[in-house]
């Protein structure tokens, strides 16, 4: 296909950030709510004074299951869930059930000095699927490794991860503009927990860090491509036959998966500045998902992507808002004319958010993706296909109450498209009964004016699902 990686895409990115500047941090900006995959463990409280009998070892509830845990030559922590989801309208080319799994995850950590060893596997048991074999690459099968990699410092301004990890940049909650990583888009609409969305990646990333500026380079030897819609879980607007699909007509693929040769490279340059982090992106490889199609044999493409983008977040107002943007260079499209392959585009995104009461939140966004080369597309275009807008609008709403003491949490984020006039909603309730156990209810409700927009294809793939996870 190609390969060599654009490595002067390395100096545009680092040029006007070599000047003095102020010191900066080291630390990168919080994950979007919900894509964080950091566990808490909960620890049970000691027995008030008085209630153990004198002289009597006491233990509370859990007690022996940490102590055990504590035993064990490795930091180990996890969960045990249990999920179940139904469709609320019939869809001839699904299943009525979206969800029913039993899930087992364990997250196992070693430290040395100078190095950490992360290991977190999912044992699964996916009673909606027809098929068991083990496909790591699509988080397919009765396991699911999420993570295997070692991490450490060889110099004292350098960090090193090698091995499978979950990888997150960017500013924006739950819209990508710059953060060009695989995603599991089956999970975010089926009901499995937001950390699902982000799928992992066979990567090295290394970190550098200086007073001037950070860089993180993250190399994927092969490239890593989203856990997309194909119709296996969820059906979708097939455009060659001019109508949904899903089980009966799976999407078939030709994708890259040739190491070291169909590679990826993605690079972030940033600094804080009173405040402020500013960042700038850099990525080369391929569409995460398929964005063309092969005239010949019919089956979905990756077509070469390279993206040149930039942020800046940090406080606004009484809240932190977010600006962020991106210019997509479609590298088998880079003209416009060919109506089987994904034009160019250029991506905006702002965002604000504030504590508007006591334990409650609200978040707005607004993202435009404005199609380069329209014109050239149009002309292009065969006759009968549906054509694409050159301006494709979303905003999002997020909403947050937590209650009883921040046991119960209240939440529902909202997409809305005015220029394909459909909707994508996320409602959910969760309650946690105790430091151990917590219960969920929720649901995905599409709508749409029309079968071929994003939001609206899904329509009948509308569900409520329900989830109960012990956690340790």
């Amino acid at each position: 296909m190609r390969r060599t990686p654009k490595l002067g895409m390395v100096f545009v990115i680092m040029t006007g950030f070599l000047l003095p500047a102020p010191s900066a941090a080291q630390d990168e900006p919080p994950l979007p709510a919900g894509l964080s995959q950091e566990k808490e463990k909960g620890e049970e409280p000691n027995l008030p004074a008085g209630l153990l009998a004198e002289g009597e070892a006491g233990s509370g509830p859990g007690e022996d299951e940490d102590d055990f845990i504590e035993l064990l030559p490795v930091d180990l922590n996890g969960f045990v869930e249990g999920r179940a989801g139904y469709r609320t309208r019939r869809d001839r080319y699904e299943k009525d059930m979206s969800i029913g799994e039993s899930r087992i995850q364990m997250e196992a950590e070693k430290q040395w000095t100078g190095a950490i060893f992360r290991l977190t596997a999912d044992l699964v048991y996916d009673h909606v699927s027809d098929h068991h074999e083990i496909r790591l690459e699509k988080g397919e099968g009765w396991i699911d490794l999420r993570e295997a990699n070692l991490s450490f410092s060889p110099v004292d301004f350098a960090d090193l991860k090698m091995g499978r990890q979950i990888l997150t940049w960017g500013t924006g909650d739950m819209l990508f503009v710059n953060d060009l990583f695989p995603k599991d888009w089956n999970s975010f609409f089926i009901g499995r927990d937001e950390e699902y969305l982000k799928a992992p990646s066979d990567a090295l990333k290394a970190s550098l860090f200086s007073d001037r500026v950070n860089l993180d380079v993250v190399y994927t030897p092969r490239f890593d491509a989203d856990r997309f819609v194909d119709g296996r879980r969820i059906s979708f607007w097939n455009a060659t036959w001019g109508r949904l699909s899903g089980r009966d007509f799976p999407v078939r693929v030709d994708q890259p998966n040739d190491w070291f040769e169909e590679d990826e490279i993605a690079l972030r340059v940033y600094r804080n500045v009173d405040g402020y982090e500013i960042a700038l992106y850099g990525h080369h490889g391929f569409w995460k998902s398929p964005a063309g199609q092969d005239a010949v044999t019919g089956r979905a493409l990756f077509p070469e992507l390279s993206v040149l983008g930039a942020s800046v977040r940090g406080n606004a107002a009484r809240g932190v808002g977010n600006v962020e943007v991106g210019y997509y260079l479609s590298g088998d499209d880079s003209g416009g004319g060919d109506p089987l392959i994904r034009n160019s585009e250029f991506r905006f995104l702002a965002g604000y958010e504030q504590e508007v009461a006591t334990d409650f939140t609200a978040g707005i966004q607004y993202y435009l993706e404005w199609m380069m080369d329209h014109s050239d597309y149009t002309r292009n275009l065969p006759a009968g296909m549906r054509e694409a807008d050159e301006y494709r609008h979303v905003v999002t709403l997020r909403l947050t109450r937590f209650l009883w003491n921040q046991n119960l949490e209240l939440s529902l984020f909202t997409y809305y498209s005015p220029s394909d006039s459909d909707a994508y909603a996320r409602p959910s309730i969760l309650y946690k009964v105790d430091d151990h156990l917590s219960v969920e209810v929720g649901g995905n409700v599409f709508a749409g004016n029309e079968e071929e927009t994003f939001f609206g294809q899904f329509e009948r793939n509308s569900n409520i699902y329900t989830g109960l996870r012990y956690s340790f």
